[in-house]
């Protein structure tokens, strides 16, 4: 992670509202935010870019600064990837990113990056618990470490942990690359569906099937299982025809996506002892009546003598919206407040 440099001018209460950003493969959400006493972030002006529509991220920091008459002193951009040195490393992106070259060319003082999912994490205390959907589990969660994942573009995943007396104002957050960690599978179908997609890459990760691509893969390949020619060619598609069950296949990888989700969700809770896992990303919310009914649920408590412990633990279907820029400006605040 590259934060802003330590001299940076700090963000105080009636300081000029700055730039936050949430970049992922598709899309970027670019907000003029303002954080109130308390953390809480306003959203003064909204503008979502179709990413492979402009030729960098600076580009698309440009035009928000000049269509909002934003000040340049502050942006933050939480963006999906990770960031080794100055460069992002991403598999999702229309271009590269090199943290001081956006920071140039857009004219901008004080640049941070942060992962996306560290981001969405950050969010989750501001949230209307009413805004969310429970997907199993009980009401409450405990006091520990939170689960936040997203199947969208791609598949993020972090860890949110209790903060201590020690941590102060800041709170911590674990960033990770789960998306990239190999898909475990558990059902012969699954066995058939995994063998085709190693046909195609050597190695298979979450991303491959739980993301919109990976719907896309699943869907291609259970068509060549059955012999069956492909009808739809988008994660759109193929959601649509199985929530409407117009077609076997598009209904079987959908149902795998839940179910496969489910399996990772509760791998990730036992691993890390998780008391909450939160699911953003663009598509649980799209899908949320066929994932209610999905084997999802079955599948996060289906760990042996250690389900019984999956399942006092709650699982929240949120509505990914504008949680990475408000997460970003937060955690931005969070170490340039100051104070």
């Amino acid at each position: 992670m590259i934060s802003a440099p330590i001299e940076s001018p700090p963000v105080r209460h009636g300081s000029p509202p700055f730039i936050a950003a949430d970049v992922g493969g598709t899309h970027a959400r670019l907000g003029l935010v303002q954080v109130r006493p308390g953390g809480k972030v306003d959203v003064l002006d909204y503008r979502r870019y179709a990413c492979a529509e402009y030729a960098s991220l600076a580009a698309i920091l440009d035009d928000f600064a000049a269509a909002f008459d934003a000040d340049r002193t502050h942006a933050v951009v939480a963006i999906a990837g990770r960031l080794e040195g100055d460069t992002l490393i991403n598999a999702n992106l229309p271009w590269a990113v090199s943290v001081e070259s956006t920071r140039r060319e857009a004219g901008i003082a004080y640049l941070a990056l942060l992962n996306d999912f560290e981001a969405v994490a950050c969010a989750m205390p501001y949230i209307d618990v009413g805004a969310m959907t429970r997907v199993c589990g009980p009401l409450q969660a405990g006091e520990g470490p939170a689960l936040v994942l997203g199947p969208g573009t791609g598949f993020g995943a972090s860890l949110c942990l209790p903060r201590t007396l020690q941590q102060g104002a800041s709170r911590r957050v674990l960033a990770s690359e789960a998306g990239h960690a190999s898909l475990a599978v558990g059902t012969p179908r699954e066995l058939a569906l995994m063998e085709r997609l190693l046909r195609r890459w050597p190695h298979v990760d979450n991303e491959r099937v739980l993301s919109g691509p990976g719907l896309v893969n699943t869907y291609q390949a259970l068509c060549d299982l059955d012999g069956a020619a492909p009808v739809f060619d988008t994660p759109e598609a193929i959601a649509a025809a199985a929530q409407s069950t117009s077609d076997a296949q598009a209904r079987e990888a959908l149902g795998l996506f839940c179910a496969l989700l489910g399996s990772l969700a509760g791998d990730l809770a036992l691993t890390f002892g998780a008391d909450a896992v939160y699911l953003a990303g663009g598509i649980p919310a799209q899908i949320r009546p066929f994932l209610l009914q999905s084997d999802f649920a079955a599948r996060f408590t289906n760990k042996g003598v250690l389900g019984e412990v999956l399942a006092r633990v709650p699982v929240w279907l949120v509505d990914h919206g504008q949680l990475g820029l408000v997460g970003a400006a937060a955690w931005y605040y969070e170490r340039h407040s100051g104070y």
